[in-house]
C-alpha cells in the first residue's frame, strides 16, 4: 500500500530517524517511504520467523529438560547437584543465578513452570564442554536421534551448541526489532529446523 509523504514523516518521527537511517543507508534510498518499505518488510519477516524459532526453541528446552531428569530426578532445577554444576562467574551470564531467578518465578517442585523461565541462552549453554560427560556422553545419541552418522558425540554437541548460537542471535535480534534483511536469512532459518 502506497503511503504519503506526510505519513511518511509522521511515522519516521515515531520510530526515529536514526532506526530508520539503518534501513535507508543499507540500500542507499533517497526517501523515507523507501526505508519504511524496508522496515516494514523486515518486521514482516520477523514476524515469519517466529514459529520455527519458537519450534526450535522448545523444542531444544523439552529434549534437554528430559536429559537433565534422567540425570537428576523429575525435579531436576532444586537439584543441588545441578545448580552446583552450573558456572557462576562474577560477571557476565551466570548459569546458577539465572536457574536461582527461573525458579523463584516458578511454582514450587513444578519443573514445567521453571522451564520457559530460564533464558535461551542458558539451554545453549548447556551444550557446551563442560556438560559433556554428565549430560550429553550418554544421552546426546538418543534425545537428538537425527544427528549425523560418523560424528562422535563431542562433535554432535558442539553442533548443536554452534546452530543453536546461530537461532539465539537471530532469537536476539527479532525479539529487540533490530534489522535482520543483510542476513543469510535461509541459513538462519535451515538452523532452526
Amino acid at each position: 500500500m502506497p503511503i504519503s509523504a506526510a505519513d511518511a514523516q509522521a511515522v519516521e518521527k515515531v520510530l526515529s530517524k536514526e532506526r530508520l537511517g539503518t534501513y535507508a543507508r543499507t540500500l542507499t534510498m533517497l526517501n523515507t517511504r523507501q526505508a519504511l518499505t524496508l522496515y516494514a518488510w523486515n518486521a514482516e519477516i520477523s514476524g515469519a520467523f517466529m514459529l520455527p524459532q519458537q519450534a526450535c526453541e522448545v523444542a531444544v528446552r523439552n529434549a534437554v529438560s528430559d536429559v537433565l531428569s534422567a540425570v537428576y530426578g523429575l525435579q531436576w532445577p532444586w537439584s543441588l547437584g545441578f545448580e552446583r554444576s552450573l558456572p557462576d562467574p562474577q560477571s557476565g551470564f551466570s548459569m546458577r543465578k539465572e536457574l536461582c531467578t527461573a525458579r523463584g518465578k516458578a511454582r514450587a517442585g513444578n519443573t514445567n513452570t521453571v522451564i520457559p523461565e530460564l533464558k535461551f541462552a542458558f539451554w545453549v549453554r548447556l551444550f557446551t564442554q563442560r556438560f559433556d560427560n554428565r549430560l550429553w556422553l550418554p544421552h546426546l545419541k538418543a534425545s537428538f536421534p537425527g544427528m549425523p552418522a560418523g560424528l562422535t558425540v563431542q562433535q554432535c554437541r558442539q553442533m548443536i551448541y554452534y546452530e543453536l548460537d546461530g537461532v539465539r542471535s537471530i532469537r536476539n535480534r527479532i525479539a529487540h526489532h533490530e534489522p535482520i534483511f543483510a542476513r543469510n536469512l535461509a541459513a538462519d532459518y535451515t538452523r532452526m529446523l
